[in-house]
């Protein structure tokens, strides 16, 4: 038989589990899950060798709905799990998703450490500037003057965290924004992401329309980056800090060598252990 007869195209079917997703009708995280098994298809990856990592939150569900390996995590802690698995694991590819409120809140140290170590693996994480599954909080991307949550009725008054800034600065090494409005376009840039070697991070404009039903807007503000994709980190800087938040595409991709850290078998018996404890 022709060798090249013999691949089998992956669907992305083939990465979907039979359990129907709760989303609120109309939330972007469904073609987010779409742009996602679309990208491992592409890829022609196999779902036994993927694992989706996430937290706490709307977008956390992904895990359950893929047919891949998956770990639902605790609020925060989703880059820490993927890093871990990651490093035991440098045979799968490692995707971790997310909202804005588990990862640049209480998660936001191990966002800058992700970024910082560079580890193989993928962020996605699906802004909506709000907390959905709490009922409509602030989250740490709500712009400081919006009014409609009943914790804070008169805006936050505080500035909006800048993902994206916050990568470039940190060292992740691929830094690409999409919009969940074009599935097929952001299954492009996630699968660029997952291809590209190191900490790849991909901001998803996700609009909560239950919450935040201004959102359905975003369809008329995002459009493709005026920029080509640059690997210079001060050009990549300039461009974010006069980006108004609704440019899509790849902003930056380096070169950095990603972290991953020799893995063997141990030589020390736990006896062996034990005897550097004795007093």
């Amino acid at each position: 038989m022709n060798a090249n007869a013999a691949v089998v195209a992956r669907t992305p079917q083939e990465f979907k589990s039979d359990l129907k997703p709760v989303w609120c009708p109309g939330c972007g995280d469904y073609s987010v899950l779409a742009a996602i098994t679309k990208a491992f298809a592409k890829l022609e990856l196999l779902p036994q060798n993927v694992a989706v990592i996430s937290g706490i939150g709307c977008s956390s569900r992904i895990p359950a709905y893929t047919s891949c390996y998956g770990f639902h995590g605790v609020h925060g802690r989703a880059l820490a799990l993927g890093t871990g698995v990651k490093l035991a694991r440098p045979d799968l590819t490692v995707l971790v998703a997310g909202g804005d409120g588990d990862g640049y809140s209480i998660g936001g140290n191990h966002f800058l450490h992700a970024c910082r170590r560079n580890v193989d693996m993928t962020y996605i994480v699906m802004d909506n500037r709000v907390y959905g599954m709490t009922k409509g909080q602030a989250s740490p991307t709500t712009e400081p003057d919006w009014e409609f949550s009943k914790l804070t009725p008169e805006g936050t008054g505080l500035r909006e965290f800048h993902p994206l800034v916050i990568a470039l600065a940190s060292g992740a090494n691929f830094i690409a924004r999409a919009f969940s409005g074009d599935p097929n376009g952001t299954a492009d840039i996630i699968a660029q992401a997952i291809g590209t070697p190191g900490f790849s991070f991909v901001e998803v404009l996700s609009p909560c329309v239950t919450f935040r039903p201004e959102q359905r807007h975003w369809k008329d503000k995002a459009r493709p980056a005026p920029v080509k994709t640059t690997s210079d980190p001060s050009q990549a800087a300039r461009r974010i800090l006069t980006d108004d938040g609704f440019n899509v595409g790849v902003l930056y991709v380096g070169n950095r060598k990603p972290y991953q850290p020799s893995i063997g078998r141990g030589t020390k018996k736990p006896a062996d252990l034990e005897a550097g404890f004795v007093l």
